[in-house]
């Protein structure tokens, strides 16, 4: 299975999964149809499911052209979505199961960001070591998304059930936010040494116009403070240590930073 990372909108990533030996593709929250035109277009690939994380429209917003052009389309998303995702066929729950270009992948329901927010973990391979996660705005690169319909205890144990993963995992979020995330969080966890080594790597990557995306499983669990709520040091920053309370404290640090 290759992974394709599109750009579109200001700093959203659209991910299109291509099977090379049937080509075949899937796309992961289309924000805008013609990025995925476009690579379907070079890789000469045939379209047959779009996999969508959550309702929001910059990531569902070219489910309907896409389903004007290839009108089979089977379109996943969270059963607490149902009537929020333009064309869903399919309504998944926690711990369902879907298989794609001989990778299987299981479904985490993931509430917080939204009510009926999903992530899909795509276990690694036969022979392989690495596993991709997509999840869409639950967990960022250095960051998490904003609580529109949840609340911090919500997230904290979506993400929770997400940092169990393995190490060796590539995350596949949705957008590039990376710089402005880790600034952020070198005000909370100063004193991180592998923070501090990634925010000027990442600095250099943008400068240079490369993507951030994906991460590394580890890299977040490592740096990334809205994984590490129960980090001694970062519990000391804001004063308390009960789970939900210290991510509620940082969220809400990050929502004025």
């Amino acid at each position: 299975m290759d992974i394709h990372r599109l750009p579109a909108l200001a700093d959203n990533y659209i991910f299109l999964l291509h099977d090379r030996q049937r080509n075949r593709a899937a796309v992961v929250d289309p924000a805008e149809a013609k990025p995925v035109l476009d690579c379907l277009e070079t890789l000469g690939a045939d379209l047959v499911t779009i996999y969508n994380t959550h309702h929001h429209g910059d990531h569902v917003g070219a489910n309907r052209e896409l389903l004007a052009k290839y009108p089979n389309l089977e379109v996943y998303g969270g059963v607490e979505d149902r009537g929020r995702i333009p064309g869903q066929t399919v309504f998944l729950r926690d711990g369902d199961r879907l298989s794609f270009a001989d990778r299987e992948a299981t479904v985490y329901f993931v509430p917080g960001h939204t009510r009926g927010h999903i992530a899909y973990y795509f276990a690694p391979g036969s022979g392989e070591t690495i596993g991709d996660l997509f999840c869409g705005d639950t967990i960022f690169a250095g960051g998490c998304g904003r609580l529109f319909e949840g609340t911090p205890a919500q997230m904290v144990q979506s993400i929770d059930k997400l940092r169990q993963l393995p190490d060796q995992t590539r995350l596949w979020c949705a957008h590039e936010y990376t710089l402005g995330n880790l600034k952020f969080a070198l005000t909370v966890d100063p004193d991180n040494g592998d923070l501090q080594e990634r925010f000027q790597t990442v600095q250099g990557d943008r400068q240079r116009g490369q993507a951030t995306i994906p991460s590394w499983l580890g890299t977040e669990k490592r740096t990334n403070p809205f994984l590490r709520w129960d980090n001694p040091a970062i519990q000391a920053r804001v004063g308390m240590a009960e789970p939900a309370r210290v991510f509620g404290k940082l969220r809400g640090m990050k929502d004025n930073f």
